[in-house]
């Protein structure tokens, strides 16, 4: 028999990383603790790719030659500590698929504004005419892309639990666009440790890449100085300063390298200063690219954004609502508070990652008229939140919540879900947790 590799986890990224894995000859076991979704094992039915669900069976995991780990599941779980005390080496789907193209890799990866500054980046790739794959935290699995599609690009959203298990893997633009404090539960609460993963994206780089990052951001810009400069640097900002590659002046945005050009301000799709920094390092990516100035602009102002995020669903009564369901740590609910503009209720609360809300502390006391704790554990937000004097609300359902929005709102006022927190309390994901907002919103 050939080599063995056994993949935890039959998700999206395990199911492709075990397509891919049987189409190289090697002999391929899927393991998952959970239950399998049907989409998913009808894949590996069809392609007779041996899987079990609801258990690992340690005699059909420990002889792997390599174990492929999905990025749910935590270095201390259990079943990992074993195979690393084996000695198996565990990598991710996205290193494994790596192996296996020349495609040029474009990479992002950040607290906030991946998914956005992703498939703003895939879009503008698209508009030119590129051949060009969407993969990593969105879209199909690179792996599966790999084994049955061949693009010569692939835009990739990267997690920090991906980088973790990536040791070879190269891009050749890398795109870091904020550290803040985020799933610092797995990283033994320190926040170096989730730093260090951060920067895993610049590992293998060579003088030909490209290293594109928010020169604004205290935390990067302290461990620049510790790594040794890889691929070029492209640098992005709101204010003119020496070096960087676009920043901001009189209502346009300047590009400045490799090809120079500008647009209003006003001609971006996407609003607030958050969107600005996404517009930024996906335009920075395209120039580096080869991509037309003209195409760039043009695809930079018809983009469509994101689901879950900072979704506009409907007005109801004069009153705003708004879907932010993938703000899933209290930064990303800042950046949504940041860019109201009226009085806002704000939904908030789920499972908490040893979140500080302090973060949000003044723009709450400034422009929220009333909040809505949507979790099985609250306690947490009371203590914070009791003592400015706001209307709160407990809820445990998405109805009660927006029930509970619609009775506190006035006209002119905005309805806010951005839950700073994980969904995993009282629904199957942020995207179940958007969907069901948005449902309740519209039978208002």
């Amino acid at each position: 028999m050939g080599k063995r590799i056994v993949i935890l986890g039959a998700g999206e990224s395990g199911v492709g990383a075990a397509i891919l894995a049987q189409k190289k000859g090697f002999d391929t076991f899927v393991s998952d603790m959970s239950l399998i979704k049907d989409n998913y094992k009808s894949m590996l039915n069809e392609r007779g790719i041996e899987w079990e669900e609801g258990h690992h069976s340690k005699e059909l995991i420990l002889n792997a030659d390599e174990v492929i780990k999905s990025p749910g599941i935590p270095n201390n779980a259990p079943m990992i500590m074993e195979i690393q005390s084996k000695g198996i080496p565990i990598i991710s789907e996205i290193e494994f698929a790596g192996r296996y193209t020349n495609a040029k890799m474009i990479c992002i990866t950040g607290s906030n504004g991946k998914t956005t500054t992703t498939s703003l980046i895939y879009h503008i790739f698209k508009k030119a005419g590129l051949n060009v794959g969407l993969a990593g935290n969105i879209g199909q699995s690179l792996a599966l892309q790999v084994a049955e599609s061949n693009h010569d690009y692939y835009i990739i959203e990267l997690s920090s639990f991906q980088l973790d298990n990536m040791y070879k893997f190269h891009a050749n633009i890398a795109v870091l666009m904020n550290i803040t404090p985020d799933h610092l539960d797995r990283y033994d609460f320190k926040m170096q440790n989730y730093v260090d993963s951060k920067f895993r994206i610049i590992q293998n780089q060579t003088p030909e890449d490209a290293f594109i990052f928010w020169n604004d951001d205290p935390i990067i810009r302290a461990e620049l100085s510790k790594y040794g400069i890889h691929g070029q640097h492209y640098p992005f900002s709101e204010n003119k300063e020496n070096g960087v590659a676009a920043y901001t002046e009189q209502d346009k945005v300047f590009f400045m390298e490799p090809v120079p050009f500008n647009m209003e301000q006003e001609d971006l799709a996407l609003t607030g200063t958050h969107n600005l920094f996404n517009s930024m390092a996906a335009g920075i990516s395209a120039d580096i690219a080869g991509i037309r100035k003209e195409c760039i602009r043009e695809a930079l102002s018809d983009f469509e954004g994101v689901e879950h995020r900072l979704e506009k669903v409907c007005k109801v009564k004069g009153v705003e609502y708004i879907n932010d369901s993938k703000a899933t740590n209290v930064n990303s609910c800042w950046y949504a508070l940041k860019s109201m503009t009226t009085k806002t209720v704000l939904i908030l609360g789920g499972k908490d990652k040893g979140n500080d809300y302090n973060e949000i502390a003044d723009l709450v006391k400034e422009n929220c008229s009333g909040l809505i704790f949507m979790g099985l554990h609250n306690e947490k937000l009371h203590e914070f939140f009791d003592g400015y004097g706001i209307p709160i609300a407990d809820v445990r359902s998405m109805k009660d919540a927006v029930d509970a929005a619609y009775n506190m709102a006035k006209k002119g006022e905005t309805v806010l879900l951005s839950p700073c927190c994980a969904s995993f309390d009282l629904f199957k994901s942020y995207e179940d947790r958007g969907e069901q907002f948005k449902e309740c919103v519209r039978n208002l």
